[in-house]
């Protein structure tokens, strides 16, 4: 067991011995009704006394990790803060039938002070989302590569080719986003590497968003995970977030480690892979609208939501392929 991850894998002991124990409890009843045997209710008793041995053992791991190894892990021996310029900057949104939203959010990007230009690329949309970009000012991009991480990947790529922006602002051109947010992002990124939205913030969330209760809570669980997997060096309470700020000098470093075939579990992805090259991440609150249009992601139900949370768990825990 590598020693980095102890408290990782306490938390799945954690909520393994949890399940098992639930699974003993809510066996009793059935048991007595349908199956009164000795086997059954020496299976019963099994998962109710054995549950306890994860449980613990996970706390241990917890705790260990907490109290005897955590000082060393903090790799934040001095606060970063680089002089950086906050003008030229070139936004890159990812776009997949969005005709009805692009136009406006090109616009909205595109007036915002300190962008110089704004990059669309679709992901073989079937509608006008090109054409809807590229008369509101974009310039634009197919990406052949079905999946949401070949698109991320090709706007980060065609983003750091600008040499006169030092940073890329990654977003969605849903809506769902506002360029004013982008404030908020530069005014951490000179302490930061990649400075990344958090949607967890509830006075800058809107009412009827696609992001449910279950995928909003969901979004900070799996956020802690990665905070744990990472103990010491970040904090995180959202990782479903696109919208992020980024140093084009370390993007620059980070593409060719990048898998593009990692679909829509990439942002969660993006982030280990970036903490694990050494980069500093920094969350800033930003807000969260209606989309316009009709979610196709991971968002279309808490169903695929769960689906989603579980891979992008299995790729924090293990392995992201």
């Amino acid at each position: 067991m590598r020693r980095e991850r102890l408290a990782l894998y306490g938390i799945m002991l954690v909520l393994l011995g949890i399940f098992l124990y639930s699974i003993g409890v809510l066996m009793a009843l059935p048991r007595r009704l349908f199956f009164d045997t000795q086997t059954a209710l020496l299976i019963n008793e099994c998962l109710v006394w054995y549950s306890g041995i994860p449980f613990l053992l996970g706390w241990a791991f917890i705790l260990l990790d907490l109290f005897v190894f955590y000082p060393a892990k903090r790799k934040n021996d001095f606060i970063k803060h680089d002089d950086i310029s906050v003008n030229n900057l070139t936004v890159v949104l990812t776009a997949y039938n969005d005709e009805e939203s692009i136009g406006p959010a090109v616009k909205d990007f595109l007036s915002h002070p300190s962008v110089s230009q704004v990059v669309v690329i679709s992901n073989n949309s079937k509608d006008n989302t090109l054409a809807f970009a590229k008369d509101a000012g974009a310039i634009v991009f197919n990406e052949s590569r079905q999946g949401y991480g070949s698109c991320v990947y090709r706007a980060l790529s065609e983003g750091v080719k600008f040499e006169e922006s030092e940073i890329v602002i990654l977003c969605e051109g849903d809506m769902t986003f506002r360029a004013y947010d982008i404030d908020k992002l530069l005014a951490y990124i000179p302490h930061a590497d990649i400075v990344t939205g958090t949607r967890t913030v509830e006075q800058l969330r809107a009412k009827d968003t696609q992001l449910s209760t279950f995928m909003f809570y969901g979004n900070i669980f799996v956020g802690k995970l990665l905070e744990i997997k990472h103990l010491g060096n970040a904090t995180f309470s959202d990782v479903g977030t696109t919208y992020k700020a980024c140093r084009s000098a370390k993007l620059r470093e980070l593409l060719p480690k990048l898998d593009p075939t990692i679909n829509l579990e990439f942002n969660p992805y993006f982030l280990d892979l970036a903490l694990n090259s050494g980069f500093r991440i920094l969350e800033a609150p930003i807000s969260f609208h209606k989309r316009i249009g009709v979610s196709k992601g991971g968002n279309i139900d808490n169903l695929v939501a769960l689906k989603l949370g579980i891979k992008m768990i299995k790729g924090i825990v293990w392995d992201w392929r």
